[in-house]
């Protein structure tokens, strides 16, 4: 009988710490869902739950949003680091909340170093100059003043297309 009622409390001690274990790995957030992993001057779509009315992002330097028709917005990954995102209804209550985390960019990149200074390339397939964040002024702005003048120029020759000839 003193085995019997042994036995009763381990087993009520193994079916106790059981359904704590289970209480606990059910409460426990989860992590993996709840952010989202993107990569630095890419996009991707995320759907909203329905009702919302406010949608803020922490810090916009990391992550930028668009909201598109159909309940979906599209999320830019501007800056390395992490940020949220919150979703609100009209009376503010959350609707959603999201961690971003955006890493650096993919694919086959090089980066060049002349000292303390950065140069970044892609290589996809052929070497060619990519403005990302951390490359030195210099060539950040050498490139980037090359890439508006040809976008001005596309959009001007474009401009021009498209226009009625003069009769």
């Amino acid at each position: 009988m003193m085995a019997s009622r042994a036995h009763s409390r381990t087993a009520k001690l193994v079916h106790a710490v059981f359904v704590a274990a289970a209480v606990l790995v059910l409460a426990r957030p989860a992590s993996a869902r709840d952010t989202l992993d993107i990569a630095l001057d890419q996009a991707t779509l995320m759907r909203l739950p329905d009702k919302v009315s406010t949608i803020v992002v922490g810090n916009p330097l990391i992550a930028d949003v668009a909201v598109q028709s159909g309940g979906l917005i599209v999320v830019t990954g501007k800056g390395f680091g992490s940020t949220n995102l919150i979703a609100l209804d009209r009376a503010g209550t959350v609707l959603m909340e999201r961690s971003i985390v955006v890493r650096g960019p993919t694919g086959p990149n090089v980066q060049v170093y002349r000292g303390t200074n950065r140069e970044t390339y892609s290589c996809t397939p052929d070497c060619e100059r990519r403005i990302t964040l951390g490359d030195s002024a210099d060539y950040f702005s050498a490139t980037m003043g090359q890439s508006d003048a040809r976008n001005g120029a596309a959009t001007n020759s474009g401009a021009a297309a498209t226009k009625a000839p003069a009769r």
